[in-house]
């Protein structure tokens, strides 16, 4: 999902000094998630070999960490059981978010139930049903944040060239960005 959107949902509850560095400090999350972690699973399903046997997907990572014996598996489940958990929770709290925002600050207890439903619901569902779910939902997301990078991407330019150009800009708040102004 890089680039979806989502993690300008937790760096929104940052309490920082600086609103761009908070933002810059938040990109690296890609970094980590999509070059980092991607990359060194597929050197270890490169440097296994199983790439050649016709696997793909969980199969083939599964095969591939097989092949580093004893260690191989242990890093598998552990990377499994840390990634599934942050998922479950990150996501139950980007959509609460969303959730607050679009109904109110009392919607909150029902999206939980709601969440918790679907959790139960997408445990015994096909994987197929629960990709469809998440693909319409990811773009329930995407759309909305793309709009606004259109219209808001002046600002992001314009407030990162102060950041990294004119001495950095060390404490600020977020009422000090400058904001187009409001057409009546």
């Amino acid at each position: 999902e890089s680039g979806l959107g989502s993690a300008p949902i937790v760096a929104a509850a940052a309490q920082t000094t600086n609103p761009v560095r908070q933002a810059l400090v938040s990109a690296t999350g890609t970094f980590w998630d999509t070059v980092v972690i991607c990359a060194l699973t597929g050197l270890v399903i490169v440097n296994s070999g199983k790439w050649t046997l016709g696997l793909n997907g969980s199969a083939l990572t599964k095969a591939a960490f097989e092949g580093f014996p004893v260690i191989g598996p242990i890093i598998l489940t552990i990377g499994l059981l840390t990634f599934v958990y942050s998922t479950i929770l990150g996501w139950e709290y980007y959509g609460e978010k969303a959730f607050e925002y679009l109904f109110g600050t009392k919607s909150v207890k029902l999206y939980r139930y709601l969440w918790v439903i679907s959790v139960m619901i997408g445990s015994v569902v096909t994987l197929k049903t629960v990709w469809a779910f998440a693909d319409i939902f990811n773009a329930l997301m995407a759309i909305p944040n793309l709009i606004s990078l259109i219209f808001l991407n002046s600002i992001l330019v314009s407030e990162t060239k102060k950041y990294l150009w004119e001495n950095n800009q060390p404490e600020m708040s977020s009422e000090e960005i400058t904001l187009p102004a409001e057409t009546e």
